[in-house]
């Protein structure tokens, strides 16, 4: 089937949000290649403030200098803007950071400086996708929300509309923080406690998280389990330090994909448990360890 039919055909396509940069950048690849096409126009991207939406940009546009990075480094003049100013497109695509822009410039002058560059046949990737939307008077070819899913979708004038996607990742964007704030305290656990060298693969699951291990470990489940509770109770600050670094309270800086994709503190993650028992997957040859938070969720995946 041509895939541009394929394309038109898609309602949407639901991914489980890594942790970590590489795991994300990998993930943008993926979306690339089986959800945009070189007739798109506009992608629209929505999420919270270090859901991981510059990573994923950057594994689905190799390249693409980002107007406002997660360094810190933002460009100006606004290439896009610029652009709108002089009245020549030079690039094929514009970044742009409208809640960062949105400070400095209003929106219907965003807006503008969109409609002419796909005028043009340009391409805008539109981080805040949601707050300009209404300004913008014209969807998205792709919009993409970042919550605890990755949600893909192609909206039709019958939707889904920016905010129900909005609504719908704020939401679940708690359970990633919490689950990934576990992830690391079960971890540092294993290594420091339970002298666990060997750093076992990382996994995700629905309100959780999964560690793989090529051999089943010794260690207690339900005594891990209470130390991590132990962690959870005392309400230790967690605080990002570097690219790969974080700090738990006044300790030492602990080794961490994400940083940014944390709780305030401890305290925060909410009805942690592990599963109690090492499950087996025959097809991987690997032991998992799957560990949960917030409520109770049946859904199966």
């Amino acid at each position: 089937m041509n895939p541009y039919l394929l394309h038109e055909k898609m309602m949407h396509a639901t991914y489980f949000a890594p942790r970590g940069k590489q795991r994300m950048y990998n993930l943008g690849h993926q979306l690339a290649q089986r959800h945009l096409n070189a007739a798109d126009n506009i992608i629209g991207f929505i999420g919270a403030a270090g859901a991981g939406k510059s990573r994923l940009i950057a594994g689905m546009f190799p390249g693409l200098e980002l107007t406002n990075d997660d360094e810190g480094v933002n460009i100006r003049p606004l290439p896009l803007l610029d652009s709108l100013d002089s009245g020549f497109f030079s690039s094929h695509t514009y970044h742009v950071d409208v809640r960062f822009e949105s400070a400095f410039v209003q929106l219907n002058t965003l807006a503008e400086a969109i409609r002419q560059a796909v005028k043009m046949d340009k391409r805008v990737i539109i981080e805040h996708f949601d707050l300009i939307y209404d300004s913008l008077g014209m969807d998205a070819d792709v919009m993409v929300a970042i919550g605890e899913e990755v949600i893909v979708t192609r909206p039709t004038i019958f939707g889904p509309k920016p905010s129900a996607l909005a609504k719908t990742v704020f939401n679940s964007i708690k359970y990633r923080r919490m689950a990934h704030s576990a992830e690391d305290l079960t971890n540092m656990i294993l290594e420091n406690e339970y002298s666990l060298t060997d750093s076992p693969i990382h996994g995700d699951i629905r309100h959780g998280f999964l560690l793989e291990f090529e051999e089943c470990p010794t260690v207690p489940i339900s005594e891990l389990e209470q130390k991590v509770i132990e962690l959870i109770n005392k309400n230790i600050p967690i605080d990002y330090y570097d690219d790969a670094h974080i700090v738990l309270g006044q300790g030492e800086q602990y080794h961490c994909t994400g940083p940014r994709l944390h709780v305030k503190a401890t305290g925060e993650i909410q009805n942690f448990r592990l599963e109690k028992e090492y499950i087996y997957d025959p097809k991987e040859n690997v032991y998992l360890l799957a560990g949960r938070v917030g409520e109770e969720d049946l859904t199966e995946y």
